[in-house]
């Protein structure tokens, strides 16, 4: 049974970018919608429009509980979730701290594991819902600097193609959305995990310099190939409800050729378009 138009919409890390347009998007379309984020101050513009909002850390088992209680207890279970909430940790495998590792997958991952567990049970009395995971191109492939952050999309793909084939039998679905480069806020979030350093015995520190002037000047350019957020949103919005989804959808002609590569070409052959695209660190 799909859910071409679910009644209750739980949306995880709203307090901008995709998340918030989509929370907003999906209120325009008449849904009753939850709009969620660690700091509830930040969705004082989302209340405004006539949005639920609730805090919701999803790093915080009190907090998801809570907020799916609240859901329920208005409208018996959650109609569609979209597990948004996450953040981009880019450094060199040798830097990051273990945890910082852990703050990434417990954000991008075991967050959205634990979300995800807390609203089946109800979308299984009920016999309906989706679940919408927003992945990323980085779901598959990885570049120098990016290990952890698309390590996470990595599990997300994975969680998600068991979860659709251990959940349909109940009448719920389950959608990737992976986006390429988008114009929002994420890139500078990126960069200022990135810890540049001036340091010249710092064997990456030209790496990470370099690094984070892509991310903050040319990867997240329209003229470079990133897409407008406005486009995103829409692909959200119909995986989210469209009555017949699609296993996944790519966002923006980058993510779907990248994609494509990286099935068609040998690892040697796409390490040199790796090269051709991104910094890597220098031994000199």
């Amino acid at each position: 049974m799909s859910t071409p138009r679910p009644t209750s919409v739980l949306i995880t890390g709203c307090s901008s970018g995709m998340g918030r347009s989509t929370a907003l998007a999906l209120h325009r379309l008449g849904h009753h919608v939850y709009a969620t984020a660690r700091r509830p101050e930040t969705l004082a513009e989302l209340a405004a429009e006539g949005l639920t909002v609730l805090p919701l850390d999803v790093t915080d088992e009190t907090s998801m509980a809570e907020a799916v209680a609240r859901v329920e207890a208005d409208h018996g279970a959650v109609g569609l979730l979209v597990n948004n909430a996450a953040y981009g940790l880019h450094l060199p495998v040798e830097l990051a701290s273990p945890e910082e590792v852990r703050a990434q997958f417990d954000t991008n991952v075991f967050g959205l594991v634990r979300m995800t567990q807390l609203v089946l049970p109800g979308m299984r009395r009920a016999g309906r819902g989706r679940i919408v995971n927003i992945s990323s191109m980085g779901g598959r492939f990885s570049p120098p600097g990016g290990a952890f952050y698309h390590a996470t999309k990595h599990a997300v793909e994975a969680i998600s193609d068991s979860l659709r084939l251990e959940v349909a039998p109940f009448g719920v679905e389950v959608v990737v959305v992976q986006p390429g480069p988008t114009i929002t806020e994420f890139a500078g979030t990126a960069v200022e995990t990135m810890q540049t350093s001036a340091d010249p015995q710092d064997p990456y520190g030209s790496f990470r310099a370099q690094l984070a002037d892509m991310y903050a000047h040319k990867a997240f350019r329209r003229r470079n190939g990133a897409v407008p957020a406005e486009a995103a949103v829409k692909v959200i919005v119909r995986a989210a409800t469209t009555a017949r989804p699609r296993a996944r959808y790519a966002i923006g002609a980058m993510a779907r050729a990248i994609m494509i590569a990286r099935r068609a070409l040998p690892d040697a052959a796409f390490d040199a378009v790796i090269r051709s695209n991104f910094p890597v660190p220098s031994s000199r």
